[in-house]
């Protein structure tokens, strides 16, 4: 059977949904085989044989935590030269584009980024966009090479397939370039206790309705819960009522969650940009002609002061 690398997105051995979402893509186009790198490398390859990973390929080195991406991209065109996959999938980060964008060219082939869904095909795989603002959907596939694919996290549910996942040191020389740009230093991001914004499957989002900075705790306060991360728009980031690393939106972060909830988005086309490839969209909104109502599966025209904190009393007492 044809073998798909996929690359393991891990924290010291715990493993992030986007790359058990790859497994279960790569199982569509033939037999997994994990690529895991760094600190922990190994102690990933339980979780991924839960999820179909045949072989997880490791590679423990100084380099992939000290130095950018080059190390990665290093080790990812050693794994590609041992298997001779019939694609290679990334998540769909910003260092995951960077990664599958220089693997590409030093494979000769072409790279897809931003997949939303993938399909097997004779001329090899077809991967499904969303673009230009989610106004069109497109199918591509590389035409020459090796593709490389990055998808985007909630692309697909996760699906366990157990298999072998057996282990083998993967082995890596590492370029002249891998060590050309040196990491200095790092701040760890101060911990909301919610999912990552771009990784999570319920996404609760506030906008210019929400009127200030305090207001946001009536969003924080669905959000939690739902057990979902918090959103802003553009105009409530731009007005410094939450954090740029929240926004959504064309020039902010791309979301795709199984649930959006927008409160107070008035649905201008930058944010649409950001969310509308989500799978069920729900937007409460006191103006009844807001062109967010164009794009939901449900709306509600209200208050969101008096809509909001009534969804999140009716989610708790029936969690209770």
């Amino acid at each position: 059977m044809a073998e798909v690398l996929v690359y393991v997105d891990h924290a010291d051995g715990a493993v992030r949904k986007p790359t058990l979402e790859l497994l279960t893509l790569a199982r569509r186009l033939g037999e997994p085989v994990a690529v895991a790198l760094g600190a922990g490398a190994a102690a990933t390859a339980g979780v991924l044989a839960e999820h179909g990973a045949a072989r997880v390929l490791t590679h423990e080195a100084a380099e992939y935590a000290d130095y950018l991406v080059v190390p990665k991209v290093d080790a990812l065109q050693a794994a590609a030269a041992q298997v001779s996959p019939v694609a290679v999938l990334v998540p769909s980060s910003a260092e995951g584009k960077e990664i599958a964008a220089r693997l590409a060219l030093r494979l000769g082939s072409g790279v897809i980024t931003d997949a939303v869904d993938l399909q097997a095909s004779e001329a090899g795989p077809v991967a499904t966009q969303s673009v230009f603002a989610a106004a069109y959907t497109t199918r591509s596939r590389v035409s020459r090479g090796t593709p490389v694919i990055t998808v985007k996290p909630n692309s697909v549910a996760v699906e366990a397939a157990p298999a072998a996942g057996a282990v083998e040191a993967l082995s890596v020389t590492f370029s002249a370039q891998a060590t050309g740009t040196k990491v200095t230093g790092r701040t760890p991001r101060e911990s909301t206790g919610r999912p990552e914004l771009t990784e999570a499957a319920i996404v609760v989002s506030g906008g210019r309705g929400v009127g200030g900075a305090e207001s946001f705790a009536v969003i924080e306060a669905l959000a939690d819960s739902l057990g979902a991360a918090v959103g802003a728009s553009r105009a409530a980031v731009d007005a410094g009522w939450y954090p740029h690393t929240s926004q959504v939106g064309q020039t902010g972060k791309s979301v795709s969650p199984q649930l959006y909830i927008a409160s107070g988005i008035s649905g201008a086309i930058q944010h649409r940009a950001g969310m509308q490839t989500s799978k069920t969209i729900v937007a409460v909104n006191k103006d009844a002609e807001a062109p967010i109502f164009d794009l939901v599966d449900y709306g509600v025209v209200g208050d969101l002061f008096d809509v909001v904190p009534q969804l999140t009393e009716e989610i708790n007492t029936r969690k209770d």
